[in-house]
């Protein structure tokens, strides 16, 4: 059994928590902000009808806008307040409640070698920091041979570029690009955010 993640430590710790963060995101979509930006990089790097797996997926807002770009999406989150939150809201994808760290998609009837993986919204810092590496190396199962994986999280929540990288390193995977902004601003030493695309490593 994996270690809980730090996300389900704080609804523990505040149960209104989850049902918080689905009303902020239906707040924000109500308000014509932009929820989509992670999606419309993802789906540039994507065939048509590619199979996507959402990391992570939340209450499915970037799950929500690939699938209505006509791909193939199933979204995991450990929390079952937000996956019934995407049931809800996004219907058509398939939602599914699991940690990354032990979620079982074959026995969900989910095939994986996924062409692409999208892992957005702070999803890697709010894993248990002991399941971070192992998360890694389930992403680069689950990835076709040919497969990418586009993993975008806040530097400054504990989790530090220089540790990640060498946790995609020892999970078999290489970084193909780092960058600070899911609009494509190059990654420096000083920038607060990540956003890594990486792939099989073949050396």
């Amino acid at each position: 059994m994996a270690e809980t993640s730090r996300w389900m430590q704080k609804v523990a710790a505040d149960p209104g928590h989850s049902d918080w963060y689905v009303e902020r995101m239906r707040g924000l979509a109500r308000a014509g902000e932009d929820l989509a930006g992670e999606a419309r990089l993802v789906d540039a790097m994507a065939p048509r009808g590619a199979r996507i797996l959402d990391a992570g997926c939340g209450p499915g807002r970037v799950g929500a806008a690939l699938a209505a770009a006509g791909h193939e999406v199933v979204g995991v989150d450990v929390d079952p307040v937000l996956i019934a939150a995407a049931e809800e809201d996004h219907p058509g994808p398939r939602w599914l409640v699991g940690d990354l760290a032990d979620v079982d998609l074959a026995a969900a009837g989910v095939a994986t070698s996924f062409d692409l993986i999208v892992c957005a919204g702070n999803v890697m810092p709010f894993l248990a920091p002991s399941t971070r590496g192992a998360v890694l190396k389930r992403f680069r199962e689950w990835l076709a041979p040919d497969g990418r994986a586009a993993v975008g999280f806040g530097t400054d929540r504990g989790y530090p570029a220089d540790e990640f990288f060498a946790d995609v390193a020892a999970a078999g995977l290489r970084t193909d690009h780092a960058l600070a902004t899911w609009d494509l601003k190059p990654f420096e030493s000083s920038s607060d955010f990540l956003v890594a695309i990486l792939s099989h490593d073949r050396t």
